[in-house]
């Protein structure tokens, strides 16, 4: 099996440094760069599992960085800074990343969050390498698996699911989702009517306990994804919140 990928993006040599012991120890490839112009060099040199990216950079920071790597990878990104406000872990969501780790870290916390990160990822790897055809099923409307030689589709309403490669159509058009958003759609829409609190969509999504704060990030993760599924993001009709008790998916 490959080693996984990872580009470690961040101005302080000694960080980069760290993080690249850390994780090249586990048996992950490293790449470093200094900043976001070069780590979009990076990225047009070949794909990435995982990107961990600081926010506090001379010129592009962080958060510009992100949003131009969403551009041209669906990767998971892994903000690591010393600003811990709310406002800025909002801003890194709303940019694109999918977590958050605070200045400074333990080893047990990068490890943990990089491992959650890349098994939620797995083989969403954008559209390279997307081979393979759909076998071509009739929409049942009950939300079901059909297999096909090449691929496994869900159907659920508007919405069809390319497993295997964690693509997603809506009226036949292809969404781009990153990994998170991805997974909690995925999720949501296999229990169609259920209601998910905060709390159990962290802890289904992310695979850890739920803290204080996390409400934030599942809001600011449904507010992307709603605005990529709905016609009418402030008015949403497919996931809709459910006051007092969480979120529920309706086809």
């Amino acid at each position: 099996m490959e080693a996984s990928q990872i580009l470690v993006v961040d101005d302080n040599p000694e960080i980069r440094n760290i993080v690249n012991i850390l994780l090249s120890g586990e048996g992950y490839e490293i790449t470093e760069a200094a900043n976001g112009t070069e780590a979009l060099a990076r990225l047009s040199e070949k794909a990435f599992d995982l990107i961990i990216l600081d926010v506090m950079m001379p010129g592009m920071d962080g958060y510009q960085t992100c949003l131009n790597i969403r551009k041209e990878s669906n990767a998971p990104i892994l903000f690591l800074s010393a600003r811990t406000q709310d406002g800025d872990k909002t801003l890194g969501f709303q940019s694109g990343g999918d977590d958050y780790l605070a200045k400074p870290f333990s080893y047990n916390e990068l490890l943990n969050r990089v491992k959650a990160l890349l098994r939620r990822y797995h083989v969403y790897q954008g559209k390279e390498g997307a081979g393979g055809t759909a076998t071509e099923q009739t929409d049942s409307g009950s939300g079901e698996t059909f297999s096909g030689p090449k691929q496994q589709v869900f159907r659920k309403g508007r919405f069809q699911v390319w497993e295997q490669e964690q693509r997603v159509f809506l009226d036949e058009q292809e969404i781009e989702l990153t990994a998170t958003e991805y997974e909690i759609l995925l999720l949501l829409m296999k229990h169609e009517k259920q209601i998910f609190s905060a709390s159990h969509l962290y802890e289904s999504i992310w695979q850890e306990p739920y803290y204080y704060g996390a409400n934030n990030t599942i809001m600011v993760h449904i507010r992307n994804l709603r605005k990529k599924i709905e016609k009418d993001p402030q008015n949403p009709k497919i996931i809709r919140t459910i006051w007092g008790k969480g979120y529920r998916f309706d086809a």
